[in-house]
């Protein structure tokens, strides 16, 4: 890009860039929550899926980070395995999403039927919101989607006599003032996303008010959240769970991906995507989040559709 050309769109990157970086902040650390792994740890994906992926990425205006779609099954693998075991996985996903990107595959992965990749998604998104109504009651969600459900009249019941209750009313003002932004925005404020403004607004609110409830804790250094793989954990690719697991990441991963690709395309008229070359580069930043203990990637189409509508048309605001 010529100097003229940088000088042009610096200002509209910045912005698009600083409204990204909001609205992903919160999701990077909830999704690692959701994941039950420490926010730090989605923290790091993102880091990565900006600077690597955002660089590297065949869908220039795609944002790449932690997916609600992959936590239900991080929760799974880390339950079952540990967060060790994660490494190792993503290692290989990562790998196999790399080949398939160069072995030009991308378009294989958009035959699958998008009604089968929503319900799947859709599927896995109640999964979640069972387990994160506990969350929002100042909990701790239980291992399967049943126990969340018959649990919750418990977990209600214990919240209105404690404090959970004030968590539990952020939690529903966060979504009430997402929703009536979406419904009652000005056309000059559309690049706001509803989930900024909800999240900013409820948790200035927390600290005015002072309300007892949990925090999100992350380390003083980012650093020390970093696990470095041992090289004798890839080891335990010999056992057939694992490399299923791999497998399953990297097909929901790259599935996950290539859709938002394909969804941003029609929001803007800019450049299209290189599937095959997104696919890669997927591959590259999930071999990368293995190698340093974090939560799998992917193109998620929130912050990328934030990046949109906030003016982007340069990879540099995903970046």
């Amino acid at each position: 890009m010529r100097a003229a050309q940088l000088k042009a769109v610096l200002p509209r990157e910045l912005l698009a860039s600083v409204v990204v970086f909001l609205v992903a902040l919160p999701l990077c650390m909830g999704i690692a929550i959701a994941s039950g792994m420490p926010p730090a740890k989605g923290l790091i994906t993102g880091i990565i899926g900006g600077l690597v992926v955002g660089w590297l990425a065949g869908s220039p205006l795609q944002v790449s980070g932690p997916a609600a779609g992959l936590a239900v099954l991080v929760f799974e693998l880390v339950r079952q395995h540990g967060m060790a075991m994660l490494g190792p996985i993503l290692l290989l996903a990562g790998f196999l999403q790399l080949v398939a990107g160069r072995l030009r595959l991308g378009c294989w992965f958009r035959v699958t039927a998008p009604a089968v990749v929503y319900g799947m998604l859709a599927g896995i998104g109640v999964l979640i919101v069972l387990s994160q109504v506990h969350v929002m009651l100042d909990g701790v969600p239980q291992p399967s989607g049943l126990d969340n459900l018959t649990g919750f009249p418990a977990a209600v019941a214990e919240a209105i006599p404690g404090l959970g209750w004030q968590a539990g009313l952020l939690g529903l003002t966060t979504m009430l003032v997402m929703w009536a932004w979406d419904k009652l925005r000005p056309h000059k404020l559309r690049f706001v996303p509803g989930a900024l403004l909800g999240v900013g607004l409820t948790t200035g609110a927390s600290l005015l008010l002072a309300l007892q409830v949990k925090r999100v804790q992350v380390p003083e250094n980012l650093a020390d959240a970093i696990d470095w793989l041992h090289p004798a954990d890839l080891l335990n690719l010999a056992d057939p769970s694992l490399l299923v697991a791999a497998f399953a990441v990297a097909f929901i991963a790259s599935a996950e991906t290539l859709l938002s690709a394909a969804a941003v395309d029609r929001m803007h008229n800019g450049q299209r995507s290189d599937f095959d070359k997104e696919l890669s580069a997927q591959g590259v930043g999930n071999m990368l989040c293995g190698l340093v203990g974090a939560l799998p990637m992917t193109g998620v189409i929130v912050r990328s559709s934030a990046n949109v509508q906030a003016g982007a048309t340069t990879r540099l605001s995903a970046m």
